[in-house]
Formats: structure tokens, sequence, C-alpha cells
């Protein structure tokens, strides 16, 4: 498993080598760079000045001389400077990368919390009130865009009823940790009720597969009971495919909160990412969208992990 894991690594490794090189060429090929938008906000500067800022920048040479430079520069920790936000990019990306782990990490284990108990319930007796209810859950929950339910949520919760902010992540001059949770639930309840449809509809699924299979009538002909056969027998099984979802919808959850922390005016990284591309914050955009490259990768990692935890049966060898 180790060496599988080494290899594994490597190969994130070089993956998020080959991705930078080609996020930075993208974005390299957006147009107007720093200088150029400098010059269309000051007619003032000559080409003379022009031409000194971008040698002084690097911006004259070659693509793969800069990215390079850019490489060798992000090895070391500096990861360059913000226009936007007149600061260094870490400085500007370690809060947002906070805020979003907190929004998406809740959203992320009560949808699972939810989802895979109900799905696993439901598929004992497909057809009846319980399984009813969930396809009408998860249906509506793939279904119903986010910006929708956000916009219900922040109208009953927020402005009909007063219990809840309608945005924001704290309230100014206070910021105490209950506050911050006020602030929390509309957001994480929109990210949870928008997740949890897909994670309901294949749990479902597998779990109606896994109790179908010879093992189970095995296992309930030697007297197992229900519960014995549904959590220790059908669940090990039924969760190895539900596991590919997770690790796919955990990466694409980073940066599909967009819209959510829109919405709830929430400072997070989708937003961060968003404005970057917008104003052409190129340091930014570029160290943000290669966070989410190696989240991507280092997901499907976790997924290889768990299949082998999960099933004794899978080996890497």
């Amino acid at each position: 498993m180790m060496r599988f894991v080494a290899a594994r690594l490597t190969q994130v490794v070089a993956v998020s080598a080959v991705m930078s090189f080609l996020i930075y060429a993208l974005i390299g090929l957006m147009p107007g760079d720093p200088i150029d938008l400098m010059l269309s906000g000051d007619p003032h500067l000559t080409a003379a000045d022009v031409a000194r800022l971008k040698a002084l920048r690097g911006l004259d040479q070659p693509l793969g001389k800069r990215y390079l430079a850019w490489a060798e520069a992000a090895l070391s920790g500096d990861l360059g400077y913000s226009r936007l936000y007149h600061k260094p990019t870490t400085e500007v990306m370690l809060p947002r990368l906070g805020n979003t782990a907190v929004l998406m990490g809740t959203s992320f284990v009560l949808a699972l919390a939810i989802a895979l108990p109900l799905g696993a319930l439901a598929a004992r007796r497909p057809g009846s009130l319980l399984d009813t209810i969930v396809n009408f859950v998860s249906f509506a929950g793939i279904s119903v865009p986010s910006f929708w339910l956000a916009l219900i949520l922040i109208l009953v919760f927020a402005v009909t009823l007063g219990w809840l902010p309608a945005g924001g992540i704290a309230t100014v001059g206070d910021g105490g940790f209950a506050d911050r949770l006020d602030h929390l639930v509309l957001p994480v309840a929109t990210l949870t009720l928008a997740s949890i449809g897909g994670y309901l509809r294949f749990m479902r699924g597998a779990m109606i597969e896994a109790l179908r299979q010879d093992y189970v009538r095995t296992a309930r002909a030697k007297g197992a009971g229900a519960a014995r056969v549904l959590w220790a027998h059908a669940l090990r099984n039924a969760i190895i495919p539900v596991i590919t979802i997770i690790a796919l919808s955990f990466g694409s959850l980073f940066s599909g909160a967009l819209v959510t922390e829109r919405m709830f005016a929430y400072p997070g990284m989708g937003g961060l990412i968003y404005d970057a591309i917008l104003g052409n914050d190129f340091n930014v955009a570029l160290a943000a969208l290669l966070f989410a490259t190696v989240l991507v990768l280092l997901s499907n990692l976790a997924a290889d992990i768990a299949y082998a935890a999960t099933d004794p049966r899978i080996t890497y060898r």
C-alpha cells in the first residue's frame, strides 16, 4: 500500500506540474496583461514606460521562460502579488480558503450523514413510503438550482421570519462564534440540500443491487438479523461505487460553491477565483485554480485508499 501511495503521490506531483503550465499558459493568453491595464488607466504613461515596466516584471520574456521563473518562485513559497487586493497572493487566499473549508466541510459532512443512512434504509423496501420520500427528495435535490434554493431560504428565514442573517460572514462589530454560526446556517443548508440528492440516489441504487446478491441471501439463511445484513454485509460492498461519486463531488464542491457564495455574499474561494479572472488578477487566479486541481487529484487518491480500507479484497501491489 505504501508503495502504491508513493507512486500515486508522484503522479499527483507530475500532473500538477503539467496543469500548472497549462493554467499559466491559458491565463497568459488572456487579453491584457497588468501593464496594459495600467496603460489604459493612466494616459500619461509612454511607450518607453510600458517597455520598462514589462522588462521589470519579465513580461517581455517568452512564455516558457516566464513560467520557469514563476515556478521557481512558487516552489520557494512566493506566489506573486495580487493587483486587485494589493497584497501577496498567499495573504489573499488563506482567509478565503479557511472560509471555504468551513462552509464546504460542514455541508459535505452533513450531506453524507443524512444521505448515506437514508439511502440504505430506503433500499430495504423499494416502493415503500420511505423509499418514495427518498426518491422525491433526491429528485428535488438534483433538479432544483442552487441559486433558486438560496433565494427561497433567504426570503423565508431572513426576510419573512427574520431568524437568520441574509448574507455575509459576520455582523459588523460582532464577529463572535455564535454570530458566525448564524451566518453559516443558510449557505450550509443550501449546499447540503443541493448535494444531498445525488448521494441519496447513488446510495439507494448501490444498496438495492447489493441486497440482491447471493452473499446477502446466504447471510439471511444463516440467521443474520436484518440490521446486520444491511449494515455489516451489504453496506461495505455498496459503498464502493458511492466512494467514487463522493471523491469526484468533493473536488467540484470546492469550486462549485461560487453561486452559493455569491448569493450569500460569503467571502470564499469560489468568489475569489471569479473576481480574479474578471479582474485579470493573474497571480491569484493561477494559484487558486492550481489549488483546486491539486484538491481534485488528492480526493481521487483518497478514494483509492478508501476502496482498500472498505473492501479487503482490493489490494494495490
